[in-house]
């Protein structure tokens, strides 16, 4: 369900991103309290065509009984038709549909050491996580470890800049650029499996850290946690989030037989329906000509917005960003990517 909100503010954080900051009145504030590392839906509908996009909310979570501050960071992609329109025409004092909080990258703040690898806009959701987690526990510490294309391009470069001011003994921060060299700290360049294979250990006790989280493009992703695996971290303690995938950078998997006619039964809110399955069509596509309130924001298998139980029958699933290993292997599926690979198909998007 979206929520109109009133634009708050609109502060430009380099020249191709934004911070958008929302006004939750009272009677909101519930929906609204986030979880460090979550996500909300934004929708705009322009001549009947709707479009929705998912960003990562930026602002420490308030405490029990505090009022919720609702800030996401917008960076320009190209062609993108909702960041382009908040970079050049959005305004204190528009309103915006907004979905609540969701997404399973959650951090829930507890003592201990706890480290981040981010790559540009990636850096949204860990600064919510590093915030909240440096106000609550007095003894945690937060490492984070960020990789920018140059100083120019880095979001929310005063913010973290606060954190390492304010908290000097618990936070340590690590900024690597890749396309400009730094007057001090590390030598510029790509942050690769085997650069970060002799840096990670360098900085902080690897594998006794107790949650490393990774977000930013695919490459930079998949090339950490490759690193953290192979320097002997556990699975459980890897937690990441896809922002960006190049194409080509993940391949589609190998075809699999469709069934000629095929049908899907689905579960949302309590209700059940069951209908066809139209040819190369994704099971979220089917139930949305029925049930236009199934939820979905990026249709890209990145948001994890459409993560749904699949009760019986088979699917494919075209791509996975958002899923941890765990959630497939316990039968979730995303109902964007996926397609029947058996004559009937049942989920359920209440479990």
């Amino acid at each position: 369900m979206f929520h109109p909100l009133r634009v708050g503010a609109v502060e430009r954080l380099t020249d191709d991103s934004v911070a958008v900051t929302f006004e939750v009145p009272a009677e909101l504030r519930e929906t609204f309290r986030h979880i460090p590392g979550q996500h909300v839906a934004l929708r705009r509908v322009v001549d009947g065509v709707e479009t929705r996009r998912t960003y990562s909310i930026c602002t420490p979570a308030a405490p029990v009984g505090g009022v919720p501050a609702l800030c996401v960071g917008i960076r320009l992609v190209d062609g993108g038709e909702f960041s382009t329109y908040a970079l050049k025409e959005l305004a204190v004092g528009d309103t915006v549909e907004v979905m609540a909080p969701a997404g399973r990258f959650l951090f829930q703040p507890r003592p201990g050491h706890f480290a981040a690898v981010v790559g540009g806009s990636g850096i949204t959701p860990v600064l919510s996580m590093a915030a909240t987690l440096l106000e609550r526990e007095p003894e945690a510490r937060f490492c984070l470890i960020r990789s920018d294309r140059t100083a120019a391009s880095t979001m929310f470069l005063d913010e973290v800049a606060d954190l390492k001011d304010r908290y000097p003994d618990r936070f340590q921060l690590v900024t690597v650029l890749s396309r400009e060299e730094q007057q001090a700290g590390l030598p510029s360049g790509r942050l690769d499996q085997e650069r970060m294979t002799g840096l990670l250990p360098a900085l902080l006790p690897v594998t006794e850290v107790d949650g490393w989280f990774l977000c930013g493009p695919f490459g930079l992703v998949q090339a950490a946690e490759r690193a953290l695996r192979g320097l002997g971290v556990d699975r459980g303690r890897i937690h990441q989030e896809i922002f960006h995938v190049d194409d080509g950078s993940a391949p589609l998997p190998a075809s699999v037989a469709a069934p000629a006619h095929a049908s899907l039964t689905a579960t949302l809110d309590g209700r059940s329906g069951t209908w066809p399955v139209k040819e190369g069509e994704s099971l979220l596509e089917t139930v949305l000509h029925s049930r236009a309130d199934a939820p979905y924001a990026c249709k890209g298998g990145v948001c994890g917005t459409c993560r749904a139980f699949l009760v019986s029958g088979q699917v494919r699933m075209d791509r996975n960003f958002a899923l941890e290993p765990e959630e497939t292997e316990a039968g979730y599926v995303l109902a964007c990517q996926s397609h029947p690979a058996t004559a009937e198909v049942e989920l359920d998007f209440d479990r």
